[in-house]
């Protein structure tokens, strides 16, 4: 812990240092390579797999079924309704939880007997529920509303806040980088997309939101100062002196969301909190990551070619060349003097 608090330490002062800021290409690379293959992996797939909510259709739920072998109920429904391809999960340990399509309500009954028999339950234990197409696309459409309209306020909210709109535009960047590999990582192992999930991405983009804030105050903090520090040296200066802060954060975070992960898939079976839990498991850790490897490196190369900076950045480059020569010269006197 005490070198752990040290290596902290060396990063604040400026001792121990990472060039983070001069490594941007490559921070990029890894940032575009993990992009294309969110986007590409659930395409070849045919898509992200949208749940009962979004597109609508029956779902029955059975209770306290000693057997709970999925195939029966996949069975069952094709049995009844032919060309239904039903979803099928398990719910806990005594909990089946079938999803079809829209059926006909002669269709729900049918197929709500059948279940029944099938797990050898009263009808009284098997739930039948419907949700209509409508109404899915409705809460589709609220969905990304929202999104968008959290996106947009955050752009507005970090300008006004930074006074700059190049540190709105970084965050923002790191900000649908997370949304982008988060959602990939849905269409890649096939889950699906549940009101629960969006409400997890939206939460893992205020996350990365709030660390991005906290590590920009400090690039604002150490660039405002008068330093021999170049512009790019004090934007990287601060990125190392909240690296700590921002690793400590996120195992913080991750310990919960993965106990929570853990129990919702393994324990109570797939539902809400596994849903949401993955989506704030992903995001934390892919959130971190915009914050010290995109947002920070592109806020700097946004504004390191200004006029201003640029005029700044070569006095200092000069003053340090200059201050470089003299310690080479004393040194070689030095060793004149020596020898």
């Amino acid at each position: 812990m005490a070198s752990f608090s040290q290596f902290g330490s060396d990063l604040y002062t400026g001792k121990r240092s990472y060039d983070i800021i001069g490594r941007r290409k490559t921070w990029y690379l890894i940032a575009l390579i993990m992009i294309v293959i969110s986007l590409a992996t659930p395409w070849l797939r045919g898509g992200y797999q949208l749940g009962i909510e979004f597109t609508g259709g029956s779902e029955f739920t059975l209770s306290d079924v000693k057997n709970t072998d999925q195939s029966i109920a996949t069975d069952t429904v094709e049995r009844v309704v032919s060309d239904e391809i039903p979803r099928v999960s398990q719910l806990g340990t005594h909990g089946i939880r079938v999803q079809t399509g829209q059926l006909t309500d002669r269709q729900t009954t049918e197929v709500q007997d059948a279940l029944a028999e099938a797990y050898d339950v009263p009808e009284s234990q098997v739930a039948a529920t419907f949700i209509g197409a409508t109404w899915g696309a409705d809460v589709l459409a609220q969905a990304i509303r929202g999104l968008v309209i959290f996106l947009a306020l955050a752009a507005v909210f970090m300008t006004l806040y930074f006074r700059t709109w190049k540190m709105s535009l970084s965050a923002m960047a790191a900000l649908v980088h997370d949304l982008l590999i988060t959602a990939g990582v849905y269409g890649i192992v096939g889950l699906e997309v549940t009101p629960a999930a969006v409400i997890g991405f939206l939460t893992i983009l205020g996350y990365s939101l709030y660390d991005t804030v906290v590590v920009f105050d400090k690039v604002r903090e150490n660039t405002a100062q008068e330093s021999i520090r170049t512009f790019k040296q004090s934007v990287n200066l601060a990125v190392n002196q909240t690296l700590v802060r921002s690793i400590n954060t996120s195992v913080v975070a991750l310990l919960p969301v993965a106990a929570i992960l853990f129990i919702g898939s393994y324990v109570l079976g797939a539902g809400t909190l596994r849903d949401i839990s993955l989506a704030l498991f992903i995001g934390i850790i892919v959130g971190t990551y915009s914050t010290i490897f995109i947002a920070s490196p592109m806020y700097a190369q946004l504004r390191e070619n200004e006029p201003k900076i640029k005029q700044a950045d070569a006095k200092k480059i000069q003053a340090a060349e200059k201050r470089q020569r003299e310690v080479d010269a004393d040194a070689d006197a030095d060793a004149k003097a020596t020898a």
